[in-house]
């Protein structure tokens, strides 16, 4: 029974997988209108969001990190997926009592005084218990749900098989995107969200880091009782922050709060360590007298002593219009795949970085920026996840600030941490650095910034080459498009003239399947070196 489950499990993802391709293909080869192939991608990231509630487990995480993938996948999609949420039902008690009794080596009450049957929290890999230790202390409980482990092994499986038919069949630029990578990314940070010894060890170097930061507390744990399953910690009341009736109830001032709890993960973001990767809401509380409480640590990120000098050398190299010394950096920081060319790399970056203020000003910026989106994904430029999880970090921050204080500019609220950790860092670099941004044209104000973020300067020379490369490899997107069709419409042939033993059909279907698929390999063939030939350019 259990097999036949994973069975069905792994067909429907693989099956999904399969229709999304061939869906697009269909439209490419109808040479649809970009609108309707954007409607698509809506409708499939629907379809994919619907699969994802009706599987649960670690797909909807799966999905989750998708979501913040906007540098790989169409817009339309994302869109659809961006607000993944777990929509969980707890599992029931006489299962979780088995993992807690598995996990303790005895029975619940040897080391509970009494805990609540009913789940106070369920996602889609813990579900949180609230309980009393023996001596009467509060606290949560936190176990994997019974299935996860059986479930990571058919859902990675099944994302193998994904992501191998998607490399070799999928119509994108293969060669500018690692998917070998991105399978190891999903891996890892999915099994360490897993790992709950891991998570129970991050508590407590938050809880060390932060022991000095007033108005602020990380939940302590009891170790004893924690295991790569199951999380003991302390219990913290606190209400979620986007609560904001609550927080008005209280007496708090939002923009106060805006600016400590910007305060509070700025260093996180910016110093060498470990930054907390997921504070929506309902990991942060705030209690009455303003203190936050940091909750969940399963997914954190880091940055390296080696990332911050690295970043610090790209900051200098675009400053200094050091360029190569800017394009090793984006290489040392695993940004550029190992494909790439430096020498390209070099010239991209020269053209972005130099800005013609009255050229600027007669752009179309929705445009531009549009653009200059299609241009990126053509780039063998692929975002590590860690500097992915950074930027969900902050971005989730700042929609806290606008929440806590809507009526301020969020950026106003920010400026004045930023320029204090400035000051604290004894960093002279820094200084200089914000002492150069200042004194540019550019940068006069907060606004500025905000909108020429991401905005390109020359982009005449660039459109040009990327337009011919564009059409070069549509080029052969066709043959390979025309060539798939041909095998799949023989593979049809075949299994019908076989199934009703009509000779002539299936010995047909058999011949142009073969030329189908000779003709794909042949042209894939093709695209690859010519692909090697414009990254080594």
């Amino acid at each position: 029974m259990k097999s036949n489950r994973k069975l069905w499990r792994m067909w429907k993802i693989v099956s999904l997988a399969v229709s999304i391709v061939i869906r697009v293909y269909w439209y490419e080869l109808r040479r649809k209108p970009e609108a309707e192939k954007e409607r698509l991608w809506e409708r499939i990231g629907q379809e994919f969001k619907q699969t994802l509630f009706e599987l649960n487990g670690v797909l909807i995480k799966v999905g989750q990190l998708m979501s913040i993938r906007e540098d790989m996948l169409p817009k339309r999609f994302v869109d659809q997926i961006k607000d993944l949420v777990d929509h969980v039902p707890p599992s029931p008690w006489e299962d979780i009592e088995k993992v807690l009794e598995s996990e303790w080596k005895s029975a619940v009450n040897t080391n509970l005084k009494s805990i609540e049957r009913e789940a106070v929290a369920s996602a889609s890999i813990g579900e949180v218990y609230k309980a009393r230790l023996m001596d009467g202390t509060p606290v949560a409980v936190k176990v994997q749900r019974p299935e996860i482990p059986d479930l990571v092994k058919t859902d990675f499986r099944s994302l193998a098989i994904i992501l191998w038919f998607v490399r070799h069949f999928a119509p994108i630029p293969k060669g500018f995107i690692d998917f070998k990578k991105l399978y190891q990314e999903l891996k890892q940070v999915i099994e360490q969200e897993l790992d709950f010894y891991k998570e129970m060890k991050t508590a407590i170097a938050f809880k060390e880091r932060f022991k000095e930061h007033t108005g602020v507390k990380i939940p302590g744990v009891h170790p004893e009782l924690c295991t790569d399953k199951v999380l003991v910690m302390e219990w913290v009341d606190g209400v979620r922050l986007n609560d904001t009736s609550e927080i008005a109830r209280f007496g708090l001032d939002g923009e106060e709060l805006g600016q400590r709890l910007f305060r509070l993960f700025l260093p996180q973001w910016l110093e060498a360590g470990t930054f907390h990767a997921d504070p929506h809401a309902g990991n942060i509380l705030i209690q009455p007298d303003g203190t936050f409480v940091l909750l969940d640590f399963g997914m954190v990120g880091d940055i390296s002593k080696r990332d911050s000098v690295y970043f610090q050398q790209l900051l200098e190299g675009i400053l200094l219009k050091d360029y190569q010394k800017a394009a090793e950096a984006l290489s040392q920081l695993d940004f550029l795949l190992p494909e790439a060319s430096l020498k390209g790399i070099e010239r991209l970056l020269e053209e972005f970085v130099t800005i013609d203020m009255e050229q600027f000003k007669q752009m179309d910026l929705i445009a531009v920026k549009k653009e200059m989106n299609e241009m990126m994904k053509s780039l063998p430029i692929q975002v590590p996840t860690r500097f992915i999880f950074l930027g969900r970090s902050f971005a989730t921050i700042e929609g806290l600030v606008y929440t806590l204080c809507p009526e301020k500019e969020t950026l106003d609220v920010m400026k004045p941490a930023f320029l204090d950790w400035v000051k604290s860092t004894n960093l002279s670099k820094w200084e200089l650095l914000l002492k150069w941004i200042s004194s540019q044209p550019l940068f006069q104000s907060v606004q500025k910034v905000r909108q020429l973020i991401g905005i390109p300067g020359q982009l005449i020379q660039q459109k040009d080459d990327h337009q011919n490369h564009l059409f070069q490899f549509k080029l052969y997107e066709n043959h390979k498009k025309h060539a798939f069709t041909l095998f799949i419409l023989g593979t049809v042939g075949f299994f019908l003239g076989y199934q009703y033993e009509a000779e002539v059909v299936w010995q047909g279907g058999a011949a142009l399947s073969l030329i189908g698929l000779s003709g794909y390999l042949i042209t894939g063939l093709k695209q690859r070196k010519w692909l090697n030939k414009v990254k080594n350019r």
